[in-house]
């Protein structure tokens, strides 16, 4: 299957000005519209819409639609794919786990730690942006981790289909597990009304870990 992923995936960045376009994705800083892709390559809306929907079906990019608060249709914006980070000369997600550990060492913090301080700086950059528990399952699959949320009443859990870091999970899974932990409960801190029960790890490399949220206060219809 990953061989099959990786040939859609050439095939997709064969055409040089799809490869152009995946490129400009990969190195902005944040989701690009169309407008901006237009202007870049210096052709028509609907060619860069034909290009996108290849690099998307190839899964090299993802598609949302723009939050706003003002009039207007909401734009669409591409980013990475966060499964494709890391291949094709693009950064991956090794170097911001790599990071977060050298944070931890630096300053003497355990990886439940310093996951919960990068778990706040994030919320707080998407706070008010939406439903608290809506932006927390974004992020998780923004990191890669293709979840399946079940909703039980105000109790949410998080069926986590693929761990980005099952390499090093799988040689030391309490530290990247942990981290992992803390991430999702600085998020629930920092977003507010959600409160993160645990987390129950599973061999990484078949994924499968769960991690459980409970929503703060009554829901209407919510069963405990």
């Amino acid at each position: 299957m990953v061989e099959q992923e990786l040939q859609q995936e050439a095939r997709a960045l064969g055409d040089p000005t799809r490869h152009r376009l995946f490129r400009y994705i990969a190195d902005a800083p944040g989701p690009v519209g169309v407008a901006e892709l237009t202007e870049f390559v210096r052709l028509n809306h609907n060619a860069v819409r034909q290009h996108l929907a290849v690099l998307k079906d190839a899964g090299l990019v993802t598609e949302e639609v723009e939050e706003r608060s003002r009039p207007g249709r909401p734009r669409l914006l591409y980013r990475l794919h966060p499964e494709a980070a890391g291949r094709w000369d693009t950064p991956g997600a090794y170097a911001w786990l790599a990071s977060l550990l050298s944070d931890a060492v630096r300053r003497r913090l355990d990886p439940r730690q310093v996951g919960r301080q990068d778990g706040h700086r994030r919320a707080a950059e998407l706070t008010g942006a939406g439903e608290g528990i809506d932006l927390l399952e974004a992020e998780i699959a923004r990191r890669g981790f293709r979840p399946t949320r079940i909703e039980r009443g105000r109790r949410v859990e998080f069926v986590l289909g693929r761990c980005p870091f099952a390499d090093v999970a799988g040689s030391d899974p309490d530290t990247v597990c942990q981290l992992h932990l803390g991430l999702a409960e600085g998020l629930a801190e920092g977003l507010g009304g959600l409160d993160v029960e645990g987390l129950v790890a599973k061999d990484p490399r078949r994924a499968g870990c769960r991690l459980t949220v409970r929503r703060q206060g009554a829901t209407a219809g919510a069963r405990s």
